[in-house]
C-alpha cells in the first residue's frame, strides 16, 4: 500500500510566479497520470495575488490550499541578520515593483517589538523612506509590544543600495570578501571544493563568530591574512612539540599515560581550511590580472589616469575574459565619471544581441549612462552592429535616451573626503580609517554617510551631499526613549541595507565602531556583491 505521506506534497516557497508555474506543471503531470494528491503551498514570508492567479490560469488552483509563513529574519552571525530577499535588489530598483516594501516595515516591527523603540531613525533613497513610513503606519495600527521593553537598540539607519553602487561594484579585498567573490558565500556557509580541502571531497563550513581562526581574520585585508594564518599554524605546531616532548616523558614514566592529539595544520580543520582557501584565492588573482584589476579600479575612484583604465577595460572586453566582470568595471568608469565617453576606439567585440537588454537594464538603474545624448550607445552599438538590424538598434537608442541618471560620484566623494591623503605607504596592518577595506584607497560612500550622520545626529551640513544623492533623506526621533548618550543603548546601531549589503561594508562598520565604541547590527535584504548585481540585471537567460 502507499503511504499517507506520498499522497501529500508540501512546497515552502517564496513568492515567485516561476515557481507557481513549475508547482502547476507538477500537479498538472500527476492529474494527467492519474495520481491523486493533496498540495499545500507556504509561502513565505507572504502571499501575492499574483501567484494566485498564476495557479488559476493554470487550472490548478482548486487543487491546493495555500498558507503563509511570516519568516522575515534569519540571523547569519551574532551581529548580521538577513531576510534573504536577493530579488529585492532587481525587484525594487529595476523593475520599480514595490512588493518587497512589506516584508522590511514588517521585519522592522518585529526587531522593534524584540528589543523595545529605537531612540533615532534615519533613512535616505526612497525605498528606505516608504519602508520607515510603512513601519510606522503599523506601529500605529497595532499596540507594538516593544513599547513597554527597555530600548536597545539606540539609531536605526536605512540605506538604499542605489545611494552607493561604487561600493558594491569594487573588487572585496577583506578575507571575507574575498571568499564571498570567490566562492560564493550562501545564507553564511561556504562549499570548499578540492582544491581547498586538499581531498576529492567538497566541505562545507559555516563561517561566523563561532569560528574562532575566521572571526579573527574575516575584517582583515586579504595582504595581512595570510602571514597570520601562517603564524597561527607555527604557533600550533610548537604547541604541538612542546605537548609531545611533555607527554613522550609522561609515557615513559607511567604505561597508562596517553599522547595529546596532533594540533598542526594537517589536523587542525578549520586552520588548514582557511590557509587552503587562502592559496586557491591567490592562484585564481593570478590567473585574473587581479592587481591590474585593482590597480584600474583605484585609478578610477581617484579620478587619475583615466584613459590609461579604460584602456584596460577595453583590453578585458576584447579578450571576453568575463562579460560579468566586463559590465562591472563599465559600471564602475560610467558612475565614477559621470557617464561614458564617445571613444573611436572602443571595443568592437560583440556581446552578442541577447545582452541588449541587459544594457538597457543598466542604463535604468543608473549603472551605465552616457554623457552626452548618444554618445555611449554608438560604443555600445559597435559591439553588436553586425549581429543586429538597423531597426532593433534605433528601438534600444530610444530605450537608452530614456530614465537617464546621473551620478554625481566625484563631487560627493571631494565633499566627503572618500579618498584618504597619504603621506607615504597606507599601513593595512594598522589601519587608521575605513578606507582600508579597499587598499587605504577609498572609504566606502555608504559607510561614510552612517559615520557623518551619525556624528551629527542629523543631516545639518549634508545638505550639499543629500542634493547630489538625489535627496530621499529622513530623520525621526522616538519621544518615548531617553536621549542620554550615555545610555548603553545608544551605542547599538542598526544598518538597514535595502538592495543588499557587501561584507566590506560590514567590515568597514565592524571597524568603526571600535574606533567610536559603538557596536553595528546589519539587516540586510541579503548579502550582495559586484558579481550578483550585474547577474540580476543580465536579460540573456530565457
Amino acid at each position: 500500500p502507499r503511504s499517507p505521506l506520498s499522497l501529500r506534497f508540501c512546497f515552502l516557497v517564496r513568492p515567485r510566479v516561476r515557481t507557481m508555474r513549475f508547482i502547476a506543471d507538477i500537479v498538472n503531470a500527476d492529474k494527467m497520470s492519474g495520481r491523486s494528491r493533496k498540495y499545500k503551498i507556504i509561502f513565505s514570508p507572504q502571499k501575492f495575488y499574483a501567484c494566485e492567479m498564476v495557479l488559476e490560469e493554470e487550472g490548478v488552483f482548486g487543487d491546493v490550499t495555500c498558507d503563509e509563513w511570516s519568516f522575515y529574519l534569519l540571523p547569519l552571525d551574532e551581529d548580521i541578520i538577513s531576510m534573504e530577499l536577493p530579488e529585492f535588489f532587481r525587484d525594487y530598483f529595476l523593475e520599480g515593483d514595490h512588493r518587497w516594501i512589506n516584508p522590511v516595515a514588517r521585519a522592522l516591527q518585529l526587531l522593534n517589538s524584540l528589543y523595545g523603540p529605537f531612540g533615532r531613525t534615519y533613512g535616505i533613497g526612497r525605498s528606505a523612506k516608504m519602508s520607515y513610513e510603512l513601519w510606522r503606519d503599523l506601529e500605529e495600527e497595532s499596540e507594538s509590544e516593544g513599547q513597554g521593553r527597555k530600548p536597545e537598540i539606540g539609531h536605526v539607519f536605512l540605506m538604499d543600495r542605489d545611494t552607493d553602487y561604487v561600493t558594491a561594484l569594487c573588487s572585496q579585498v577583506v578575507y571575507e570578501g574575498l571568499v564571498d567573490d570567490t566562492f560564493r558565500i550562501k545564507c553564511g556557509s561556504v562549499d570548499f571544493g578540492p582544491e581547498v580541502t586538499s581531498s576529492d571531497k567538497s566541505i562545507k563550513v559555516l563561517l561566523n563568530s563561532q569560528d574562532k581562526v575566521f572571526s579573527q581574520i574575516r575584517n582583515e585585508h586579504f595582504s595581512s591574512v595570510f602571514g597570520f594564518l601562517s603564524q597561527k599554524s607555527r604557533n600550533l605546531q610548537a604547541q604541538y612539540d612542546v605537548s609531545a616532548t611533555l607527554a613522550w616523558g609522561a609515557v615513559a614514566l607511567s604505561p597508562t599515560a596517553r599522547l595529546p592529539c596532533p594540533s598542526q595544520p594537517g589536523h587542525h580543520p578549520l586552520l588548514s581550511l582557511h590557509i587552503g582557501a587562502c592559496e586557491s584565492i591567490m592562484k585564481k588573482k593570478t590567473k585574473q590580472d587581479f592587481q591590474e584589476t585593482i590597480k584600474a579600479e583605484h585609478s578610477l575612484l581617484e579620478g587619475f589616469d583615466i584613459r590609461e583604465s579604460t584602456s584596460f577595460i577595453e583590453e578585458h572586453i576584447d579578450r571576453q575574459v568575463s562579460p560579468i566582470e566586463s559590465l562591472r568595471l563599465m559600471c564602475l568608469l560610467s558612475i565614477t565619471e559621470n557617464g561614458l565617453h564617445a571613444d573611436p576606439a572602443a571595443p568592437s567585440q560583440s556581446y552578442g544581441p541577447e545582452h541588449l537588454l541587459t544594457f538597457h537594464n543598466l542604463k535604468r538603474m543608473g549603472l551605465l549612462t552616457e554623457q552626452s545624448a548618444g554618445e555611449t550607445l554608438t560604443a555600445v552599438e559597435s559591439k553588436v552592429s553586425k549581429l543586429v538590424t538597423d531597426r532593433a538598434a534605433g528601438k534600444i537608442t530610444d530605450a537608452f535616451s530614456s530614465l537617464a541618471r546621473k551620478s554625481n560620484f566625484r563631487a560627493i566623494s571631494k565633499k566627503l573626503g572618500l579618498i584618504p591623503r597619504l603621506d607615504g605607504e597606507y599601513d593595512l596592518k594598522m589601519p587608521r580609517d575605513m578606507a582600508y577595506v579597499f587598499g587605504g584607497a577609498y572609504v566606502p560612500l555608504s559607510c561614510k554617510i552612517i559615520e557623518q550622520v551619525l556624528e551629527r545626529r542629523g543631516w545639518q551640513g549634508l545638505e550639499e551631499v543629500v542634493r547630489l544623492l538625489n535627496g530621499n533623506e529622513f530623520s525621526a526621533s522616538d519621544s518615548t526613549v531617553e536621549d542620554n548618550p550615555a545610555c548603553e543603548a545608544q551605542r547599538v546601531v542598526l544598518a538597514v541595507f535595502l538592495g543588499g549589503c557587501t561584507f566590506s561594508e560590514i567590515a568597514a562598520l565592524r571597524f568603526l565602531g571600535k574606533e567610536r565604541g559603538c557596536k553595528f547590527i546589519f539587516l540586510t535584504t541579503a548579502i550582495t556583491n559586484s558579481a550578483r548585481m550585474m547577474e540580476a540585471t543580465i536579460e540573456a537567460k530565457a
